[in-house]
């Protein structure tokens, strides 16, 4: 069973969280570089790179979780959509519709509402 959350490890996981769903978003950035047909560096490096992200990312989440409501750190898996669709216009130059920025925005709230319980 989940341990109650005083404010600062509450905090504390709120950071490690966004920390964790940031890096799988890094982790899924480097994995479409490193598949992609027109990549410079080695693709099994970049690839390297996305699953040395994405593992740190679960080992964050796998710790978060054991000391939290799953319900409640689920939640922050939806800033995965923020993060991915800014780094993948960033980097990649992939076009962020309106629709897409609602969506994203939306998202954003949903998880700070999240948070904030």
């Amino acid at each position: 069973m989940a341990l109650e959350m005083d404010g600062n490890s509450k905090k504390f996981f709120v950071v490690l969280l966004v920390i964790s769903t940031f890096l799988g978003s890094v982790g899924q950035l480097f994995f479409k570089m490193g598949l992609s047909d027109h990549v410079e560096t080695k693709e099994i490096e970049l690839i390297a790179i996305g699953i040395i992200a994405y593992g740190s990312a679960t080992l964050a989440y796998f710790y978060a979780l054991g000391r939290s409501h799953l319900s409640w750190a689920y939640g922050f898996g939806g800033l995965s959509y923020v993060f991915t669709s800014l780094l993948a216009f960033a980097v990649l130059g992939e076009p962020v519709t309106a629709v897409r920025v609602a969506g994203i925005a939306v998202i954003a709230f949903g998880t700070a509402l999240i948070g904030a319980s």
